[in-house]
């Protein structure tokens, strides 16, 4: 086989971006640190069929997206976001499911000294497989230690590596020795790309449920500013009606006024006694009404128990 040259390489390179931003409207712009060849191939794998992945050069990158602006312009959002180690997974589907299977494939990985550490690290207290001799490494990282049946117990948790901190020689070290591996790698999303806008991957976790508490926190908000400048809105319009309705309560309450909706609240202030004798006397009906029922069957099979019939 034959193989292409760079001018013929870098030519049909530029002629698939420019198919792949023509054919799919959304990307996620995805940095791929600390991703291997392997685990690549693992996660091309699990989104056959649901989405595309792109790498290359990001000088390339540009020029392509550049060169393609005359047919889209919004694609220049994109232009800021291509820097450091990064690729674009293209996709048609929806960008949650997506995002789903991207973060799934990651890898655990051992700490790497002068790496920076993604996460905090903390190593458990309790009985470890290392003997008396390697106290020093304890001792240099401030870990308080004891000998326990001729091995090494760490007394308290520590925490160990701090996010955003660089890996120390001694802690990768430890971290080695006690077969711990804190980190996992995989493809770590930047910016999602929808349809001519670019926002932050945080925005997919957005649900319905929380913009109907949002939609539902602005209302009420809208309606208790309306109450209380005195300027009527559809939010405070009901809020309105009931403060209005009572007010004429308290009217007709002290007052001989009086409307069908007032009746019962002027009958109760009129002989408060009347509606407390009646719950009771309510209450007391519905309990004898099933005891009654539950009686009748016993007075039925006393006469079944008399031994004879009309004519013995």
């Amino acid at each position: 086989m034959v193989k292409e040259d760079k001018a013929t390489w870098k030519a049909n390179y530029f002629i698939k971006i420019t198919q792949l931003l023509d054919e799919y409207p959304k990307a996620f712009l995805v940095n791929v640190d600390n991703v291997g060849s392997k685990q690549m191939q693992q996660i091309r794998i699990a989104l056959r069929g649901t989405a595309v992945i792109l790498m290359g050069k990001n000088t390339m990158i540009r020029k392509a997206i550049r060169g393609h602006l005359e047919h889209n312009p919004a694609l220049e959002k994109l232009l800021p976001h291509i820097k450091q180690n990064v690729g674009f997974v293209f996709c048609k589907g929806d960008l949650a499911d997506v995002r789903e299977k991207i973060l799934s494939n990651k890898v655990a990985a051992p700490a790497k000294a002068g790496g920076l550490a993604p996460i905090d690290v903390f190593v458990p207290k309790g009985v470890t497989p290392l003997g008396p001799e390697k106290t020093s490494f304890f001792q240099a990282l401030s870990i308080t230690t004891k000998i326990a049946r001729g091995c090494i117990e760490i007394l308290n948790d520590v925490h160990l590596i701090k996010a955003d901190d660089r890996v120390g020689a001694s802690e990768a070290t430890l971290l080695n020795m006690l077969k711990i591996s804190p980190f996992s790698y995989g493809l770590r999303i930047l910016q999602v790309y929808d349809n001519g806008s670019i926002y932050d991957p945080s925005i997919l976790d957005i649900t319905d449920d929380n913009l109907i508490q949002s939609f539902m926190s602005g209302v009420s908000n809208i309606a208790a500013i309306s109450l209380e400048v005195g300027y009527p809105t559809v939010a405070s319009v009901p809020h309105s009606i009931v403060n209005g309705f009572k007010n004429l309560l308290a009217v007709a309450a002290e007052t001989d006024v009086t409307f069908k909706e007032a009746e019962k609240m002027k009958a109760y202030l009129a002989d408060p006694s009347a509606f407390a004798v009646a719950a009771p006397v309510a209450a007391a009906a519905t309990e004898a009404a099933p005891a009654a029922k539950a009686a009748e069957p016993e007075e039925e099979e006393s006469d079944e128990d008399m031994g004879f019939g009309l004519f013995d």
